[in-house]
């Protein structure tokens, strides 16, 4: 089947997400509990994954397909560090033209699929001066820039509330094992508010000091859709920032896209650590959990 999008008038969200799904079960019946969306450069860790399935976007229908530099474009579903995961090997952004709805739906099929934790990465431009290239960031908050809402439109009660709460967009369980695990490993983990844009232009000067004076920490052009869906959705969500590049202004230079995969890819090591490191401990805690009842 091919990944074709039609418009009958009658067909819902819900209804796309339960094709997507039964294209994907009749491939894979395996039940993942996490959903790993991997960002510009960060790609290569859906390559350890112990894969029972790889599939390319283009063949789930109504999934999405990435256009952008440095993502794949394949939904892998396997085992990484004793967690049954289904990983994005790339994801899509609004600059490359899908709605907030379409950027999200991958979102909607990994919960549809079982996912119950959600883990986000990207990589960004660091706003505050201390966030050198090549640092990891926790996300704690976010702001959004983009004009855009996935939530937009009739709500469908199957996918979540009409109103869901963001206090706790990133959940804090999760962070606290981040900060755990990343201090297990001896990695320096940063911590701050992203602010999402929607691009692709760079952000000029002026906007950065404008990000700054917001409270924003680091800003690019992905992450705030997929949180808000997720949420929705009733996932929990961590996500983490690799903070490629200095934001403009900062330095004397100008942004490069390839400067932004060359970093990503300078820190892969560190950063499949400590996903791996989060995966183990969610494991542990969930064999714990098990034990107890």
């Amino acid at each position: 089947m091919t990944n074709q999008v039609t418009d009958t008038g009658h067909d819902t969200i819900a209804d796309h997400v339960a094709d997507a799904v039964e294209t994907i079960r009749s491939r894979v019946q395996l039940m993942p509990t996490v959903g790993i969306v991997l960002g510009s450069g960060l790609g290569s860790l859906a390559d350890d994954v112990h894969a029972v399935a790889s599939i390319p976007y283009g063949a789930i229908p109504y999934f999405p397909q990435s256009t952008a530099p440095g993502h794949a474009g394949r939904l892998v579903l396997g085992h990484l560090n004793g967690q049954a995961v289904v990983v994005m090997a790339g994801r899509v952004h609004l600059y490359e033209g899908y709605s907030a709805q379409r950027v999200t739906f991958p979102v909607r099929v990994m919960r549809a699929l079982g996912a119950q934790t959600l883990i986000i990465t990207n990589a960004a431009g660091g706003v505050r001066t201390d966030l050198d290239a090549g640092a990891l960031m926790l996300i704690t908050d976010h702001i959004n820039l983009t004009g855009r809402n996935p939530l937009v439109g009739e709500n469908q009660p199957s996918l979540g509330v009409r109103f869901p709460d963001m206090t706790y967009a990133y959940d804090p369980d999760l962070q606290a094992l981040a900060r755990s695990v990343a201090a297990q490993h001896d990695i320096k983990l940063a911590e701050g508010v992203y602010l999402g844009l929607l691009g692709p232009s760079y952000e000029t000067p002026a906007e950065i000091r404008m990000a700054r004076s917001l409270g924003a920490d680091a800003v690019g052009m992905s992450t705030v859709m997929e949180v808000i869906a997720a949420r929705h959705a009733g996932l929990r969500v961590l996500a983490i920032s690799c903070i490629t590049n200095m934001a403009a202004g900062i330095l004397p230079q100008k942004l490069d896209e390839q400067e932004v995969i060359e970093t990503a890819a300078a820190v892969r090591d560190t950063f499949i650590t400590l996903i791996r490191g989060l995966l183990s401990r969610l494991a542990d805690a969930q064999s714990v959990d098990t034990e107890g009842r």
